[in-house]
C-alpha cells in the first residue's frame, strides 16, 4: 500500500449480458474495495466497439482515492472482472466487464503488467466524455475534437 492516498481513474465498459447493470454492480465494487472510495462516477455512456467486433459498450469513468499501489489496484480490478465472468479469448473481444486504469496520481508507470497513464486513454471517446464529465482538468478541446467521430452517447435510465 502506498502511504499516501492517491487519485486514480479507472475506466468502466461492458458489452455481454446486462451491461447497464455489471457496470453499476462494477462501480459498487470499486466503491467497496480496500483503503479506497469513490470520489466521483460519470453517468453512463453507450459507445460503439472500438476498434473491436460486437454489441455496444455500455462505459463510464471511476474516480477513486486510494492506498492500493498501481498494482494492487491492477489486480484488485482483475479480481472483480474475474468476478462478472470475464473472459480473455482474444484482443479485443467483447467483455462482460472491462476495468482500466487510466490514471494512477501523476505516476507514470510502463510494465509488461501495466502501463499509467493509460497509452490510448486520449484516443477513445468512452474514456473522454466520461472524463470530461467529471473531471474537465484533465481533458481539453483538442482530444475531444479528435474523437467527435467515434459514435458515443450518453444514456439516461
Amino acid at each position: 500500500m502506498s502511504a499516501q492516498p492517491v487519485m486514480a481513474c479507472v475506466a468502466v465498459g461492458a458489452n455481454l449480458g446486462d451491461a447497464v447493470a455489471t457496470v453499476r454492480q462494477a462501480l459498487h465494487q470499486l466503491a467497496a474495495l480496500p483503503s479506497t472510495q469513490l470520489v466521483r462516477a460519470s453517468s453512463l455512456y453507450r459507445s460503439a466497439p472500438y476498434e473491436a467486433q460486437g454489441p455496444d459498450f455500455i462505459n463510464a469513468v471511476a474516480l477513486v482515492q486510494t492506498q492500493l499501489s498501481p498494482l494492487a489496484l491492477l489486480h484488485a480490478l482483475q479480481a472483480i472482472e474475474l468476478q462478472s465472468g470475464r473472459e480473455r479469448p482474444y484482443k479485443n473481444a467483447p467483455r462482460t466487464l472491462d476495468l482500466d486504469v487510466i490514471f494512477y496520481g501523476d505516476v507514470a508507470l510502463d510494465t509488461p503488467e501495466l502501463a499509467v497513464p493509460h497509452p490510448r486513454w486520449f484516443e477513445r471517446a468512452f474514456v473522454l466524455l466520461p472524463l470530461a464529465e467529471i473531471w474537465p482538468e484533465r481533458v481539453n478541446p483538442a482530444q475531444l475534437a479528435a474523437v467527435q467521430d467515434q459514435a458515443i452517447q450518453r444514456i439516461t435510465l
